[in-house]
């Protein structure tokens, strides 16, 4: 499998060139690369990898940690580094990081996780101001685009334009299969897609111990599957499943922590004419979301395109904010009469882009323009590029 070059070794390379770093969490999706990204960057180094997943790993974790910091690192043959994979599977793990980070021993940490439920609410609140966090998601088109043999990377972009179809056809082919890495490679997307949905990526939901009905939460997110993009109503969910809007509320939060989804709110400051209470849901992965309704169509006029490409597109800016550690924040905004953008990006200075999302047609709503003074850009199919990589 040949490894792709990801945006987030940058950030790892520069932990590493630290003398005395925090302690690393590496945050994303079961699936994502976080092992592959990790262990490449750490080729050549003395490493000394556990997974929590494993319970030999878990009780090797669980022993030492009784030890004095310094026998604890003996008992791993004094490691440069030590990773702790799936963290959050371990309430204690932050706790007992922090005891050998504060030790002062030359080796730094690494925690990596598959879901924020506990790594962040308990392992980072261990570490507060003891650590750097790295989110990792699905792959960046870019990321694949540059993978390709076709001589185009990110230092050297000329030529792209005589790539025209290949490009197209790549986008196509990502659209429907999505972004893991694994989706990427293999000869079987659908069948290895079909799997990632129902062993991997519900796990940590499940896991969790409040999905009492694991079919229940697999209905939902084929409801959810439907409606990206679209205005989410949990009063409308709720009484289509038959459970409380509280018991909804509490799911949409799991599959959000979970890395599964993401939410948009509502963008607005005048209630009387912005809907401002409402907020849409997205699939970080659209091969995800096609494998949760069994739709690998790859006819380019499928009925369900135009949705299908505002999800990739979106998930597309909420990758690229993802990595850049969620600094920058993304609505949506419609008015009561109807008049829409999109997606709109705000970042922490206050500046703000609105985007209409748009697989083919120019028509644009000016009525934000007026309203907020901000100009409306257009994506479609053929300028995407020109935001995206």
């Amino acid at each position: 499998m040949k490894l792709i070059k990801r945006e987030a070794e940058k950030s790892i390379n520069l932990w590493l060139n630290l003398n005395k770093p925090k302690v690393l969490i590496v945050l994303g999706a079961r699936q994502v690369g976080k092992t592959t990204l990790i262990k490449s960057k750490l080729f050549g180094k003395k490493i000394k990898y556990l997974n929590l997943d494993i319970e030999v790993d878990r009780q090797s974790f669980l022993r030492s940690s009784s030890l004095t910091p310094q026998s604890a690192m003996n008992s791993f043959s004094n490691p440069e580094i030590l990773i702790v994979d799936e963290a959050q599977k371990l309430f204690e793990s932050g706790q007992i990081i922090k005891g050998w980070y504060d030790s002062k021993l030359p080796v730094k940490f690494i925690l990596s996780g598959s879901s924020s439920l506990n790594l962040l609410d308990q392992s980072a609140e261990n570490l507060t101001g003891r650590n750097n966090k790295l989110y990792l998601p699905p792959l960046l088109f870019s990321e694949i685009l540059y993978s390709q043999n076709w001589g185009i990377s990110e230092k050297n972009k000329k030529g792209m334009e005589f790539y025209k179809n290949q490009t197209d056809a790549l986008l196509f082919n990502n659209m429907v299969f999505g972004s893991y890495p694994e989706a990427i490679v293999t000869d079987n997307k659908q069948e290895y897609l079909t799997n990632l949905v129902s062993d991997y990526l519900l796990k940590d939901v499940l896991y969790s111990g409040l999905i009492k009905e694991p079919q229940l939460i697999r209905r939902l997110l084929s409801l959810l599957a439907y409606q990206s993009g679209s205005e989410v109503s949990v009063n409308e969910i709720s009484n289509n499943l038959g459970i409380s809007r509280i018991t909804i509320n509490r799911y949409l939060d799991l599959l959000e922590r979970t890395f599964v989804i993401f939410r948009l709110p509502a963008f607005g400051n005048n209630p009387r004419k912005e809907i401002i209470k409402s907020q849409k849901i997205y699939f970080w992965d659209t091969g995800v979301k096609n494998a949760l309704v069994n739709e690998f169509n790859l006819d380019i006029n499928r009925s369900d395109i135009g949705s299908l490409w505002e999800n990739w597109i979106v998930a597309e800016f909420a990758k690229k904010i993802f990595l850049g550690g969620n600094i920058k924040k993304m609505y949506f905004w419609r008015t009561k009469i109807g008049s829409e953008v999109d997606l709109i990006i705000k970042d922490g200075d206050g500046k703000i882009l609105a985007f209409e999302i748009k697989w083919r047609g120019h028509k644009i709503t000016k009525a934000f323009t007026s309203q907020y003074n901000i100009p409306v850009q257009l994506i479609n199919k053929d300028n995407f590029i020109d935001w995206l990589i």
